[in-house]
Order: C-alpha cells, then sequence, then structure tokens
C-alpha cells in the first residue's frame, strides 16, 4: 500500500508539472511579442525621419552660409539645432523603453515573474510608448513648421536679391 500511494502521489506531482503551461506560449505573452515588434518598427521609423530632419538641417546651413546677412536664419538654424537635440532624446529614451520591453518579455518567458506582473508592467510600457509617439509627432511638426519658415525666409532673400540685382542695372 505504501508503494501504491508513492505511485499516486507522483504521477499527480508529475501531472501538474506537465500540465504547467509554459509562459511564453500565452496568448496574452504572443500579443506582447506582438505589440514589442510594432515598438521596434516605430522606433525604426523614429529613427529614420531624425536622419532626414538631421539631413534637411544640414541642408539648410548649407543654404545659409550663401547670405550676407543670415542673422534670421541663425535664429532659426538655432530653434531646428534645439528640436533636433529634443527628438534625439526621445528616440533614446524610446530605445532604453524598448530594451526594458525585451528584458520584461524574457522574464515573463522564463517564468521569472507571473502573467499579471507582465500585464501590468506591459501596460505601463505601452502607455509611455504612445506617449513617445506623440511626442515624436509634435516634434515632427515643429521640424515642418521650422522648414516651412526657412524656406520662406528664403524666397523672400532670392526676391530680395533679385530686386535689388534689377536695380543695379
Amino acid at each position: 500500500m505504501n508503494t501504491l500511494f508513492k505511485v499516486t502521489l507522483l504521477a499527480i506531482v508529475v501531472s501538474l508539472f506537465a500540465c504547467k503551461q509554459n509562459p511564453a506560449e500565452t496568448p496574452e505573452h504572443k500579443a506582447m511579442v506582438s505589440e514589442h515588434d510594432a515598438m521596434e518598427a516605430s522606433h525604426e521609423e523614429m529613427e529614420s525621419k531624425h536622419n532626414k530632419m538631421k539631413d534637411d538641417h544640414q541642408q539648410m546651413t548649407d543654404a545659409h552660409r550663401a547670405l550676407e546677412n543670415d542673422s534670421l536664419h541663425l535664429v532659426t538654424e538655432q530653434k531646428h539645432q534645439a528640436m533636433l537635440t529634443q527628438h534625439e532624446a526621445l528616440i533614446n529614451k524610446h530605445q532604453s523603453l524598448i530594451e526594458k520591453h525585451a528584458e520584461l518579455e524574457q522574464k515573463h518567458g522564463n517564468g521569472e515573474i507571473t502573467l499579471e506582473e507582465m500585464q501590468s508592467e506591459h501596460e505601463t510600457m505601452k502607455t509611455a510608448h504612445q506617449e513617445m509617439e506623440s511626442e515624436h509627432q509634435r516634434l515632427e511638426t515643429e521640424h515642418q513648421q521650422i522648414a516651412q519658415e526657412d524656406e520662406r525666409m528664403m524666397k523672400e532673400d532670392q526676391a530680395k536679391a533679385a530686386e535689388a540685382e534689377s536695380e543695379e542695372e
């Protein structure tokens, strides 16, 4: 009877462990992984746009070098540079968030944290990601406004230069 009890107890323990689901295979974990992939895609887009903004800034400063009196343009360059600095800080902060999210995935996949802990941390990170996307959109809009303002000023300068040239003739 003692042997039968031990075998039964062993069978119960083995079945309990055998039925325990791998945390990485849960629908919640898979959804989190999918959202992480979306965060990474969003980050790549942010970086791509940031690189374009830097290129635009370089073109702006190159165009300003040809101007005789570019003090007004210098203010525009400074505003744009400040915006670029903010955007770069945002990208770095977002990269840090992505790294923390990857750690969260790993901890949950390894069973180091519970489903509830994972979901709570994930929601916090998801909210931070959405806030960062909004900040990115604000900075992108600011970039466009600065570029439009600079383009308008460049056209005015070109018109003034053409007018001065025609008066000299």
